[in-house]
């Protein structure tokens, strides 16, 4: 799927978001619903995770400098974690007000919330299928696509809301759905957030073991050690490496460095610095890591 029909979705997508927004932010005002409210307000954070979305895309194409080497890919990485952390603010301020509501409840209108309701159920569901095929491109349109869901788990719960208010009268159904939808948000959001930091703090990525890249560089023939093995996420989908392998002199051990690699583990990225067991500097090596 290219960058363009990505691209495309976010404009979209942003489009329909803003527009039920305000038709939420009135229904919750004639209805006193803190729960349309709060779908609102997510709706609001949609709006700022979309048009975020849509910078980073376009940051993210950005070419590479001299001093930007690695070009700008991680603005995606930045995205997605201010997009989460936004998300984490919001359900502070929902869950605090909702425990309020539950000693103190408030009279609200069951029949508008749950009509207002079923249109932004219907607006989160032409958005995600704007955005489902896309959604695994990139971490920041992951956690764009996370805003929706989030939202679209949030209308079912104020439909349902609105319903048992309307045949119950018992207002504080307003302030458990939405207290179960936040809930919802932070799990959904926080797996973001850890995916965010484990790129920013150069852990290796999930589905790459350094052990087993270690014994690969170490089974190729000529190698004799292994040191200084590094290997980082730029973004959610650039991989790279940096390595340092100690090799008889007469053995050509870069270029099957690099196909195993790039066959066995995807890596493309990569610096291999290859010295001779001779050199001085070799002898008084010592790896930082404990193999």
């Amino acid at each position: 799927m290219s960058h363009e029909h990505s691209h495309r979705a976010l404009h979209r997508s942003l489009w329909i978001a803003f527009a039920f927004m305000l038709i939420e932010i009135l229904g919750a005002y004639f209805a006193n619903s803190l729960a349309l409210l709060s779908d609102a307000m997510h709706l609001f954070t949609d709006v700022g995770a979309l048009s975020l979305g849509l910078l980073v895309s376009h940051m993210a194409r950005w070419p590479s400098t001299p001093t930007m080497s690695f070009g700008y890919h991680r603005a995606e990485v930045i995205g997605a974690l201010a997009s989460s952390i936004s998300l984490w603010a919001l359900s502070g301020v929902l869950i605090y007000e909702s425990i309020h509501r539950l000693f103190l409840p408030e009279t609200v209108e069951g029949p508008i919330v749950l009509v207002v309701a079923v249109v932004g159920l219907i607006a989160n569901v032409i958005m995600m299928r704007l955005l489902h095929s896309h959604q695994s491109h990139n971490l920041n349109l992951k956690a764009a696509y996370l805003h929706v869901l989030g939202d679209l788990l949030g209308s079912v719960g104020v439909i349902i809301s609105g319903l048992l208010i309307w045949l119950t009268g018992w207002n504080p159904f307003d302030s458990i759905v939405t207290i179960l939808f936040t809930l919802s948000i932070l799990y959904s959001s926080g797996k973001v957030i850890r995916e965010s930091l484990t790129i920013l703090m150069q852990r290796a990525p999930g589905h790459i073991n350094p052990l087993d890249v270690f014994e690969t560089l170490k089974k190729i023939p000529g190698v004799r050690e292994v040191h200084d093995l590094h290997i980082w996420s730029v973004s959610s989908r650039k991989v790279a490496l940096s390595v340092h392998l100690i090799a008889d002199p007469s053995s050509d051990v870069l270029g099957p460095a690099h196909k195993i690699l790039e066959k066995t583990h995807g890596i493309r990225h990569m610096t291999i610095q290859v010295e001779s067991p001779s050199t001085k500097y070799c002898s008084d090596f010592k790896n930082k890591i404990n193999w």
